[in-house]
C-alpha cells in the first residue's frame, strides 16, 4: 500500500503558503469558552480546603470531589464516557470501544493497558476493572483548566513502547484540583482529537488545530468568533452529552431550540431551525428548500483535516513486523501543514498515508450504522469488508447527503472462520505484538482471552470504515457555491445517486422542454415589449 512520500511535502507547503494556510491560531483574549447553559459558575475551586491535599493520586482528588457534588458519581457512571458500551436500540448491535474492532489499532479489548488512557477513569487494564466504584472515575481530564494533567498507560507494556511515556514531570494535584472548571476544547480534546493513535488520525475533522482555532478553521470554535467549547452544542444533563456517533441523527425535523434546550441531540436544526438561511433572495429561498435532502455539514464543511494537521485515510498492517537489529524502528515521511512531521512507519503499526485538506465522500445516509463485529461472519473473497457500513436513500424520509471520511485498511482477520479477531497487542507478556511482533501469537491470544474460537489461520482483509463529518464548520462565505454541485463535470455529487440534479444530469427531451420554456418565455417578453414601445401613446394593450 502506498505511502505518501517527503517528495510530496513541497507542494503541499507552497500550497499553504500561496493560500496562507494554516493561519496562526487567533490572539487569545482569555474570553472564558462558550459552554452552552453552565456559564459563569457559583464557586472559586482554589478557596476550598479539601482541595488543597496532598493527593497520593487523581483517585484521592475524585473523593474530594465526590464529598461536595455527592451524586455526581452515580450520573457519570451511567454514560458512554464510563461504560464504554452501547446497545443500539434500534439493531440491537452491542456496540461501544469495549467491544468493536475498528481499522486503526483494530481493538482496544484486550489492550486497556493502554486504550484506557482515554477511559475517564483510573486503572482500567483487564476485566478485573470495578465499575461501580465511583472513586476511580477521573474528574480532572475534563474538568483542569492548568494544562499539566496528563495520563499514561494503565499497565507498563513492553519496554519497546513505555519508553514514550518516561520522564514526564510529575503532576501537581494540588494546583489541577483547585483549577477544576467547565470543560474546555483541550479537555475533550485530549482524547477525542487523539483517536486512532496520533493526532486527527481517526476522525478527520478533530485535530488539536481546534485547542485555539480562527475562526476560519471553525465558525462555531474559532477565538475570533464565537469561541465555543464542545459543550456549547454537546450539552449535557446530568453527565449525560447529546451527540452520538453510534445513532446519528442524521435529519433533525423539530429543529427548534438553543443550545441548552434541547437535550436529545447536537444538531445544526437545534440552534438554526429548518429554515437557517434568511429569506431575503430567491438563492437563500432556494438553499432553505436544499435543507430536505441535504446536509447543512455537506455545504459548510468543504474540507475536512484543514488547519495544518493531516488525518491518516490507509493503513497497512500486512508491514508490520519489521525490524532492524532485531529491534522495531520508526520512518518520518509527511510533513503536514503546520511544519510538523508524521510518522510513515511503524514496526508496531505498519504504513500508513496521511492526507490534508480532503474533499468528502458523500452520500445518502439515514443516521444509522451497522458494525461489523467480532461475532459477524463475511465472505473472504468480499472486494473488502465495512466495519461500520451505513444506509439511505433518495426514497427515505430521514436521510440527507452527508460528507464522509473514507477509512482503508488492511488488517488481520481469521482466515479460517471469515471473522475479524482481537489482536494483543499491548501488554508485558510474549504474546504482546508490540514488542515481539508475532501476528499469530498475538491473536491467538487475544481471541482465548475472551473465550473466542479461532481457528488458527489468519490472514489481512481490505476494510473500510466510514466517519460522518460534522466539526470544522467554515464560514457561510468558505462554504460551497452552487457551481461545486451543479455542474457536468467534478461536480461534487457526482457519485449520489437517486435525484435529478440539474447542471450535473441531462435529459434529452427535459432539455429541449426546458430551452422551449426559456425561449418562449423571453419572446413573449420581447414581443410584449416590443408592443408597450410602439403603441400609440394611452392606447389600451
Amino acid at each position: 500500500m502506498g505511502v505518501l512520500i517527503l517528495g510530496g511535502a513541497p507542494s503541499v507547503l507552497a500550497e499553504a503558503a500561496h493560500d496562507g494556510w494554516p493561519t496562526p491560531p487567533a490572539t487569545p483574549d482569555n474570553r472564558t469558552q462558550v459552554s452552552g447553559p453552565l456559564q459563569g459558575g457559583t464557586a472559586d475551586h482554589s478557596k476550598f480546603d479539601q482541595l488543597k491535599g496532598p493527593f497520593a493520586d487523581g483517585s484521592e482528588v475524585t473523593k474530594a470531589c465526590l464529598g461536595c457534588h455527592t451524586e455526581t458519581g452515580k450520573h457519570f457512571m451511567q454514560n458512554i464516557h464510563w461504560t464504554w458500551s452501547y446497545v443500539n436500540p434500534d439493531t440491537g448491535q452491542q456496540l461501544g470501544k469495549r467491544y468493536l474492532i475498528n481499522n486503526f489499532c483494530t481493538n482496544s479489548r484486550g489492550n486497556e493497558g493502554m486504550c484506557a488512557q482515554c477511559h475517564a477513569g483510573y486503572g482500567w487494564k483487564d476485566e478485573s476493572f470495578d465499575f461501580s466504584d465511583e472513586t476511580k472515575i477521573d474528574c480532572l481530564v475534563c474538568h483542569e483548566t492548568t494544562g499539566t494533567y496528563y495520563k499514561t498507560p494503565n499497565s507498563p507494556g513492553n519496554s519497546a513502547c513505555s519508553v514514550m511515556f518516561e520522564g514526564k514531570p510529575p503532576i501537581d494535584f494540588p494546583a489541577v484540583a483547585q483549577s477544576v472548571g467547565l470543560p474546555e476544547r483541550a479537555n475533550c480534546g485530549t482524547c477525542h482529537f487523539y483517536g486512532g493513535g496520533g493526532d486527527n488520525v481517526k476522525h478527520g475533522d478533530l485535530s488539536s488545530a481546534l485547542k485555539a482555532p480562527p475562526r476560519r478553521l471553525d465558525v462555531h470554535m474559532g477565538e475570533d468568533g464565537l469561541n465555543f467549547a464542545c459543550t456549547a452544542c454537546h450539552i449535557t444533563s446530568r453527565h449525560i452529552w447529546a451527540g452520538s456517533r453510534y445513532q446519528v441523527v442524521s435529519k433533525d425535523l423539530e429543529g427548534t431550540g438553543q443550545p441548552g434546550m434541547r437535550t436529545d441531540v447536537a444538531t445544526c436544526e437545534s440552534c438554526h431551525g429548518l429554515a437557517p438561511h434568511p429569506v431575503d433572495s430567491l438563492a437563500n429561498f432556494k438553499l432553505n428548500d436544499h435543507v430536505q435532502s441535504v446536509a447543512c455539514q455537506t455545504c459548510h464543511i468543504p474540507e475536512f483535516a484543514r488547519g495544518g494537521v493531516a488525518t491518516i485515510v490507509d493503513w497497512d498492517w500486512r508491514t508490520s513486523g519489521k525490524t532492524r537489529d532485531g529491534e522495531g524502528y520508526h520512518e518520518e515521511g509527511y510533513i503536514q501543514g503546520n511544519g510538523e512531521h508524521r510518522y510513515t512507519y511503524k514496526s508496531i503499526k505498519g504504513d500508513f498515508t496521511y492526507d490534508e485538506n480532503v474533499i468528502p465522500q458523500y452520500a445518502w445516509f439515514d443516521g444509522q450504522m451497522r458494525y461489523t463485529t467480532i461475532d459477524t461472519q463475511f465472505d473472504p473473497n468480499a472486494e473488502f469488508i465495512e466495519i461500520n457500513g451505513f444506509s439511505g436513500s433518495h426514497d427515505d424520509p430521514s436521510s440527507r447527503i452527508w460528507p464522509f471520511k473514507r477509512m482503508h485498511t488492511w488488517q488481520p482477520y481469521d482466515k479460517g472462520r471469515g471473522t475479524l479477531v482481537y489482536t494483543k497487542l499491548w501488554g508485558e507478556d510474549k504474546a504482546a505484538y508490540w514488542g515481539n511482533y508475532d501476528m499469530g501469537a498475538a491473536i491467538a491470544k487475544g481471541m482465548a482471552d475472551f473465550g473466542l474460537e479461532y481457528s488458527g489461520e489468519f490472514g489481512f482483509i481490505e476494510t473500510l470504515s466510514w466517519w460522518p463529518i460534522t466539526h470544522m464548520v467554515a464560514p457561510k462565505e468558505n462554504a460551497l457555491a452552487c457551481r461545486d454541485c451543479h455542474q457536468p463535470k467534478a461536480s461534487r455529487l457526482a457519485s449520489v445517486e437517486g435525484i435529478y440534479l440539474p447542471g450535473r444530469d441531462h435529459n434529452h427531451w427535459l432539455d429541449i422542454i426546458g430551452t422551449l420554456l426559456v425561449g418562449g418565455t423571453l419572446a413573449g417578453i420581447i414581443i410584449h415589449s416590443l408592443i408597450r414601445i410602439f403603441s400609440p401613446k394611452g392606447a389600451r394593450h
